[in-house]
């Protein structure tokens, strides 16, 4: 198994951004998504381009904006897309395909070896987050599918690309020069697409800090584990997200945990331990 402090920090990522859901949801209610999400990637980046004072050169200039575009811009968009036109049960099981895209698409890209246990993982973890989010009575959108799918997929082509190309930085510069690109291919949409971003209140500011900050140190971590962890270990980490969504739910908002959802939680945790276990013991370290 890869190291447990190198899973550990990689983990802190996903759970981190479980919370973003109550933070969206209790301080910046009804704010515009994409200018919501393209505050949060540009000033955070920018911010870490003059603390790293470092600009990409040669093949990493378009190499910036590719991976910027699959980890920000089009997931971001097509998750509100989704969020949208869908429950919110759906849209987080449909997107939570994405650790078995990334299992093939390590395979076709990296020519990594499809593992048994790395499929079960994340067909578990598929099932668990089912369990958690899904309601009854819940109605499928074609459009809201395709949107959370083509999030799925965007953002693992995004992790793989990411180990393929193997930047010759560190996280934090990596982290940088993302948040920028993607930041700057946001912009125009939320200039086109939304409504213009209302005054913000105390509470309001308290949120989007929260977003700018957070978002800084978790991608940082996610890169790190990226550059570190075979694909398929880190997507499955992705499954704590709506795990610490619905936890704290309950914990703040005194939202009740059903059986199914403590079944679900369980699951998910298991499909984690299951994909680590699936992964070579040699791993390979960022540069």
């Amino acid at each position: 198994m890869p190291k447990p402090s190198d899973i550990l920090l990689t983990a802190l990522a996903p759970a981190v951004w479980g919370s973003t859901y109550i933070v969206a949801t209790e301080l910046l209610p009804g704010a515009p998504p994409l200018s919501v999400a393209a505050i949060r990637a540009l000033p955070t980046g920018l911010i870490l381009l003059l603390l790293v004072r470092q600009l990409p050169k040669g093949d990493w200039l378009w190499r910036s904006f590719v991976l910027g575009a699959l980890n920000f811009t089009v997931f971001w968009a097509l998750l509100f897309v989704a969020a949208y036109r869908l429950p919110g049960g759906i849209a987080a099981t449909v997107g939570a395909v994405q650790p078995l895209i990334v299992v093939f698409a390590a395979s076709a890209v990296l020519g990594t070896r499809i593992r048994v246990l790395s499929v079960l993982a994340a067909v578990m973890g598929m099932a668990g987050v089912a369990l958690l989010v899904l309601q009854d009575g819940a109605v499928p959108d074609m459009p809201g599918i395709a949107a959370a799918l083509g999030g799925a997929f965007s953002m693992a082509f995004g992790t793989v690309l990411t180990r393929k190309w193997r930047p010759p930085v560190s996280a934090l510069v990596l982290t940088a020069w993302q948040l920028t690109a993607g930041g700057l291919l946001l912009l125009p949409l939320a200039l086109l697409l939304d409504p213009p971003m209302p005054p913000l209140d105390a509470a309001n500011a308290a949120g989007m800090g929260y977003l700018v900050l957070f978002t800084a140190l978790t991608y940082i971590l996610w890169f790190r584990g990226v550059a570190r962890l075979e694909p398929a270990a880190v997507s499955s980490l992705g499954f704590l997200s709506p795990l610490t969504a619905i936890l704290l739910g309950w914990a703040i908002l005194g939202q009740a945990l059903s059986a199914s959802q403590m079944i679900g939680a369980a699951v998910v945790v298991a499909s984690i331990w299951l994909s680590q276990r699936a992964t070579p013991s040699r791993q390979v370290h960022a540069r």
